[in-house]
C-alpha cells in the first residue's frame, strides 16, 4: 500500500466510484478505495465532485488506512 503522501502529492486525483449506505466511495490514482461519510457533521457544506484533488481527501484516506490496519491486526 502506498503512503498517504504518495497518494496525494503532485496534484494526484481521486475519482468517485459509488454511493452506498451513507458513504461516497472514491479511488486514488494508485487504486486505494476509501469511504467519505455523507453526514452534515463530517462534511458540512462540501461539494463532492466526480474527480477532485486527492490532497483534499487526506483526512478520509488516513482514517480508512487506520481502519484497515486495525482490522488486519485483529485478524
Amino acid at each position: 500500500m502506498n503512503s498517504i503522501k504518495e497518494m496525494v502529492r503532485d496534484g494526484k486525483k481521486v475519482v468517485f466510484l459509488w454511493y452506498k449506505e451513507g458513504d461516497l466511495w472514491y479511488r486514488t490514482e494508485c487504486g486505494f478505495e476509501f469511504p467519505v461519510p455523507v453526514k452534515t457533521e463530517d462534511t458540512g457544506t462540501a461539494k463532492f465532485l466526480p474527480e477532485d484533488k486527492a490532497m483534499l481527501f487526506m483526512r478520509y484516506i488516513r482514517k480508512h488506512m487506520a481502519f484497515l490496519e486495525s482490522a488486519k491486526a485483529d485478524s
